[in-house]
């Protein structure tokens, strides 16, 4: 077994080198079992009712076979056409009657097994969006995809489908187990031979269909989630003449892909062959026995040609069971990748006692707050103390990776910091319910993100309930009416993937907009004029400034033309406050602002520092 691993590994290498989607961990199947059953819970009571056409299905089937028996042995030896047409009847009604049940089975196995699969995957994205965001950003799109999608779907197959096709396999073999022992136990027990051999096999073939299933699943994520990030920077591809150089990068996952499927192909092709090997050796065994038992008067002719009919359908059961055992090797492969996704904890977790922010007037502070990222050995924020309340703005300004975006992060708790206290309204936002909390918040980031769908929900996707007149005066407020008014479809015009019909300062002022619609007490601008032209960026300021008023606001910007009207500028350093004032004094300072100012404004420095300082002195 390890040799033939190490032989797969080799090939997988030859074809497309290490498969670029890490391995989950392993999970036993009663494992698998305890995170998985839960989810069903609200169609269990169904479960009898699938049950019973599970059961019904084998039993009719029996019967069905059985009446050729009696055809053979009451009509046809003795030329006795008077129970025909009874057993005909009964056949007909067998065959009516199992065509129901096959429907009923089909139709509710199938709903059971889909909503079962709702329920996980809306589990499994209900449980990625609380993820925290360095993880969600560090993984690949297109494998999170995967997970979500396939992977899931494996699971319906392994928990319902799969459970349902192994009752209906064991109950078949046991019906017509059955009636091969009643018509005749000694040919039944010559037939019962092969199937410690089926069994062994399935064992064997079982365990490495699970280990080419892993790196199968592992590569159909890299082959995933390569097409999405290549998709997704289409522009920046082709800018860069990197076409050939994405399309090889494809095909080295679809190759991987390719030998993780050629080796469970083999291993499969292998199987029904030597399934099939068995299989005609019993079934000429025991025609051998049974007409020696015929000749011997120890057996009807109809029980004969019926034993072997029992006999071929036995195996069909027994080789589906086989199969499914590497169906559920495989699943279970799946399953283990979607456990992987489960068992990632929240960036923060929730206090059970955690109560609403209700009516917030809006004061931050941060009180002595220090924090590092996971995995890091620098802090990101030490000992850091601010406060900014209503009507107020607080400026952060630094180099990248000051720790600017960091506080930012805490104040709406995607992390907790490790020392100090963060409040608002002087509330610690630990003893805050994280809904209540960020429900006070209106952020405009620094890539203007927008949703699939139209203007109209982009503006409203911070408050679904608003009206269309405060749609309407928030897009005024934002200066973005007149072009949205120009639009042909007004505020229903879709935006497109990723807002690719909108210009950069239009998606901004859409953004402005949606913050002002959320008309909340705490407005966090991240970099807002970031990517726009001097034009663009002087016609966003305008309701930047409409939408500050009155709040309390908390900005990061590099450009410090947009922060010279803080309360407060904060200055920060390897993630310490180093300098803090406002503009006039930070310049007359001349420290690490001034600096900046310099870097970033040499015509402004030339023009307007000199003045600044002379008022200053």
């Amino acid at each position: 077994m390890a040799r033939a691993i190490a032989q797969r590994n080799h090939w997988f290498a030859q074809q497309g080198g290490e498969a670029s989607v890490g391995a989950a961990p392993t999970a036993s199947l009663r494992e698998i079992a305890r995170r998985f059953w839960p989810d069903a819970r609200p169609y269990r009571r169904w479960l009898p009712v699938l049950l019973v056409f599970v059961a019904l299905g084998p039993a009719l089937d029996t019967a069905a076979i059985w009446l050729y028996k009696l055809l053979v042995d009451e009509v046809l030896v003795p030329r006795d056409f008077a129970l025909f047409p009874t057993i005909a009847l009964a056949y007909v009604a067998l065959t009516v009657a199992g065509g129901l049940i096959s429907f009923g089975d089909d139709v509710l196995s199938d709903w059971i097994g889909e909503r079962f699969l709702i329920e996980v995957r809306s589990r499994v994205f209900a449980h990625l969006q609380w993820l925290p965001l360095d993880f969600v950003g560090g993984q690949r799109r297109g494998d999170l995809m995967a997970r979500l999608t396939g992977d899931a779907a494996e699971i319906e197959t392994l928990m319902i489908s799969g459970v349902a096709e192994a009752v209906s396999y064991g109950l078949r073999i046991a019906f017509f187990a059955g009636a091969l022992v009643y018509l005749n136990w000694r040919l039944a027990l010559l037939a019962f031979v092969a199937a410690p051999v089926f069994w062994l096999a399935s064992h064997v073939f079982a365990r490495r269909i699970k280990g080419v299933s892993r790196e199968q699943r592992r590569w159909n994520g890299g082959v995933s989630a390569v097409a999405e990030e290549s998709l997704r920077n289409a522009a920046l591809v082709q800018a860069y003449n990197r076409q050939n150089a994405e399309v090889a990068r494809f095909r080295r996952e679809a190759l991987g892909g390719f030998a993780a499927q050629m080796a469970l192909t083999r291993l499969r092709a292998l199987f029904d062959p030597l399934l099939e090997a068995f299989q005609l050796g019993g079934v000429l065994a025991v025609v051998a026995a049974g007409t020696w038992e015929l000749s011997r008067g120890n057996l009807t002719l109809g029980g004969l040609l019926v034993f072997l009919t029992y006999l071929t359908q036995l195996f069909d059961p027994v080789r589906g069971m086989v199969q499914l055992v590497g169906s559920v090797a495989a699943a279970s492969a799946s399953a283990e990748r979607v456990i992987e996704l489960l068992d990632q904890q929240p960036g923060v977790l929730e206090r059970s006692d955690a109560h609403a922010l209700s009516a917030s007037r809006g004061v931050v502070a941060f009180d002595r707050v220090s924090f590092r990222y996971p995995g890091e050995t620098r802090c990101a924020l030490d000992d850091v103390s601010l406060a900014v309340g209503p009507g107020e703005t607080l400026a952060l300004v630094g180099a990248s990776g000051a720790g600017k975006s960091t506080i930012v992060r805490l104040l709406l708790r995607f992390h907790d910091p490790a020392r100090g206290r963060i409040a608002v309204d002087g509330q610690d936002l630990r003893d805050l319910d994280l809904a209540s909390l960020r429900g006070n918040m209106a952020v405009v980031l620094q890539e203007s993100l927008v949703v699939p769908g139209t203007i109209r929900d982009n503006i409203v996707y911070g408050r679904p309930e608003a009206s269309d007149e405060e749609i309407v005066l928030a897009a005024i407020a934002a200066d973005a009416h007149g072009f949205i008014s120009a639009l042909p479809q007004g505020y229903d015009t879709p935006v497109g993937q990723d807002g690719a019909r909108l210009s950069g300062g239009q998606r901004q002022r859409i953004a402005i907009a949606r913050a002002m619609v959320r008309d909340a007490p705490i407005l966090i601008l991240d970099e807002p004029t970031t990517g726009l032209d001097a034009a663009s960026s002087e016609r966003v300021m305008e309701p930047l400034r409409r939408l500050m008023a009155g709040r309390t606001t908390i900005v990061i910007s590099h450009n410090l033309l947009t922060v010279r009207e803080a309360t407060e500028i904060v200055v920060l350093d390897g993630g310490r406050i180093v300098e803090r004032g406002g503009h006039e004094d930070l310049l007359a300072l001349d420290g690490v602002y001034a600096a900046l100012y310099r870097l970033h404004h040499p015509k402004v420095e030339r023009r307007e520092i000199g003045r600044e300082l002379a008022g200053v002195a």
